[in-house]
């Protein structure tokens, strides 16, 4: 497991997979907020690559999120768009709703950040974000994510098109914290 300080990234477990569909991916509202796609329905056991186990697209490490103290699952992330060739990936991470607003979203990105740079040895790793979330634009820029640009009406987001924020951090700007 790859620790922070309030949370830690491990291996998706079997036992993860209902809590995730029922609390991140059912949510119609979080769910299409969280996509590049329309929301959809998920069927239990269906082979939906977001809730996978063993069947991961190349490129893509899932996580789950778990707090420290317990070992409570507190959400999921993500490293994915793995470039090997440019050495450079997105993160992405989705919280449930009873563990938002505790500062894991801030500790799962510096965790992210130590997978990509140190793990992975990558050289950048980007996020993409709706202008609107204002807490993972927090957690971003105080990891030392940059804001890049503004993708204009770039997201179709339940009846509106909704501007995206890209970020971008690069290893020699990383200011690596405790994680281990």
């Amino acid at each position: 497991m790859l620790r922070g300080g309030k949370v830690g990234l491990r291996a998706r477990h079997e036992e993860d997979l209902p809590i995730l569909r029922a609390e991140l991916y059912d949510d119609v509202v979080n769910s299409s907020r969280a996509e590049s796609g329309p929301w959809r329905p998920v069927s239990p056991g269906s082979k939906d690559p977001r809730l996978s186990l063993d069947d991961t697209p190349p490129g893509s490490v899932p996580f789950s999120v778990v707090e420290l103290e317990g070992g409570t699952l507190a959400g999921t992330a993500a490293l994915w768009g793995i470039d090997n060739h440019n050495r450079s990936a997105h993160i992405g991470l989705g919280l449930l709703p009873s563990c938002r607003g505790k500062g894991y979203g801030t500790d799962v990105v510096a965790v992210l950040c130590h997978y990509g740079f140190v793990v992975r040895g990558l050289q950048r790793l980007q996020m993409e974000t709706l202008s609107d979330n204002a807490a993972m634009l927090r957690s971003a820029e105080h990891n030392g994510f940059v804001r890049e640009g503004v993708l204009r009406s770039s997201a179709w987001v339940l009846g509106e098109f909704l501007d995206e924020v890209v970020l971008g951090l690069l290893a020699q700007d990383w200011k690596q914290g405790p994680t281990v």
